[in-house]
């Protein structure tokens, strides 16, 4: 359901004379890690998920979610990966986007929900996680990892740069080199076809371990024009004195 805000319903408020409510400081600094990890997704919500596929240099494929993701730019189209640490040993899907410099990004839909979050599980670097979660996959068109089947979207990615935010933690910036897009969530122009989200029925994370959303929700602010929303200069007339 898409939710319209006109003027009508949109109260005047004058946001400039409310006081600002009443806060409590953290510096990351000095909070222990957890601590920090619990504000900052608890704040930045939702969150996309890349499930990405990764393949190992030795060909293993190996399948996991992730919310510290999104697209930063089009042109070049590139989207960004975060992959956290973990205490004993690096994360599979960090190892392979450095060996082999490709992943695939998939995005997960409501009803493959269960299967995802099946792919969370910390499996050894041999287990391959579609299997597991019984994911059918197809190959890619110009990278190693192949793409979820069922997955609605997926974007083939080489790697363009790499940053290690802390010890264990990496950035990683892929450029999109092809997409797959299923055809029941393409809508008007085939020319030039949109994605219908209803249809697309994505899921996002929230707060803590286990709490998701869908992207159903949405409602519609038609973004200010400058010249419509610029202060008018007021005209002032002056009056020649008479003599």
């Amino acid at each position: 359901m898409t939710l319209q805000l006109d003027d009508a319903a949109r109260p005047a408020i004058d946001h400039a004379a409310i006081p600002a409510p009443p806060t409590r400081h953290f510096d990351f600094a000095t909070l222990p890690a957890p601590d920090r990890y619990r504000l900052l997704t608890a704040a930045v919500l939702p969150r996309p998920i890349a499930w990405a596929v990764t393949r190992s240099a030795e060909g293993r494929v190996n399948a996991a979610p992730y919310s510290f993701f999104n697209v930063f730019g089009s042109d070049r189209p590139v989207v960004c990966l975060g992959v956290l640490a973990r205490p004993d040993r690096p994360k599979d899907t960090a190892v392979n986007i450095r060996t082999t410099r490709e992943f695939v990004i998939n995005l997960v839909p409501f009803d493959l929900a269960e299967a995802m979050n099946l792919t969370c599980v910390e499996a050894p670097p041999e287990v391959d996680e579609t299997r597991l979660a019984g994911l059918a996959t197809l190959p890619s068109v110009a990278v190693r990892p192949p793409r979820i089947a069922a997955s609605p979207v997926a974007f083939e990615c080489r790697l363009i740069h790499e940053f290690e935010s802390g010890p264990g933690q990496w950035l990683f910036v892929g450029e999109v080199l092809h997409a797959h897009v299923a055809t029941r969530v393409l809508t008007g122009n085939p020319e030039r076809p949109r994605i219908d989200h209803e249809a697309l029925d994505l899921v996002a994370r929230m707060h803590g371990p286990s709490a998701y959303l869908r992207t159903r929700d949405v409602f519609d602010l038609v973004r200010p024009v400058w010249a419509d929303t610029a202060p008018q200069p007021t005209e002032t007339h002056c009056k020649e004195r008479q003599a």
